[in-house]
């Protein structure tokens, strides 16, 4: 039995996965629990440290399983890996080391971004879902797909979101991935526009014809590639 831990990105929930569950063979136990401040842990506040967030998420993300980390959640996983005791892998879809990078997102991008935030966090919110989908074969059909999934209005506070966007800002794992405690591995879709091209040389598998988010319009080409990776690593010891 393989268990998978799939996390979520900025300003979106974990029913993100939802399309995925129908994919996933038999052996394969696939969970994907909400951050802090996030759909079913809306009622909760961030945590703005890592170490706080790795105690909130200690329950979450077990040392016998591997985690999967999308986007805003590919950083966070990978920072927590010097926080928790490390997983059996660590799978990133849609991220590199950082988020912003000169062949990608900007950092002045970025900051523009946060200012409209600032101004207009509901609206900012809104164009964010739509500019993640620019990559995907049909963006209009995966927008609806989105919305069905998660509604109109984000299931985390402003104040939640905004602290993601300074994540996004200042996480680098340059560090942690430099000397990883268990081995890593990242997944790329062929038309991401939130991830620079050197990122996507750097990826171990590409999904081709997609975007940043595959889990809505090729879940099935998405579960595959995750499974694709799962042979690679090394199974648990078995202590006698």
């Amino acid at each position: 039995m393989s268990k998978l831990i799939l996390l979520s990105g900025w300003g979106i929930d974990a029913r993100i996965w939802q399309p995925l569950a129908p994919y996933w063979p038999p052996g394969i136990e696939a969970n994907n629990p909400d951050w802090p401040g996030y759909g079913s842990r809306a009622g909760e506040t961030a945590p703005t440290t890592l170490p706080k967030l790795a105690s909130a998420m200690r329950h979450e993300l077990p040392s016998d399983a591997v985690w999967v980390g999308w986007s805003l959640g590919g950083l966070l996983t990978g920072a927590l890996l010097e926080h928790l005791p490390a997983p059996r892998a660590l799978i990133m879809v849609g991220a590199g080391y950082r988020f912003c990078s000169e062949d990608g997102v900007a950092p002045a991008e970025l900051a523009t971004f946060r200012r409209a935030f600032e101004r207009q966090p509901h609206a900012t919110w809104q164009h964010f879902l739509r500019w993640q989908l620019q990559g995907e074969p049909s963006p209009r059909s995966a927008h609806r797909h989105l919305l069905s999934l998660l509604g109109r209005h984000p299931s985390a506070s402003s104040e939640t979101l905004a602290l993601g966007l300074e994540q996004l800002a200042q996480l680098d794992l340059s560090r942690q991935l430099g000397t990883p405690p268990c081995p890593i591995r990242r997944l790329v879709g062929e038309r991401d526009r939130l991830v620079g091209q050197t990122a996507k040389l750097a990826a171990d598998l590409i999904l081709a014809d997609n975007g940043h988010c595959p889990m809505l319009t090729r879940p099935d080409a998405l579960a595959s590639h995750l499974i694709m990776l799962l042979p690679d690593i090394a199974p648990l010891e078995v202590v006698v």
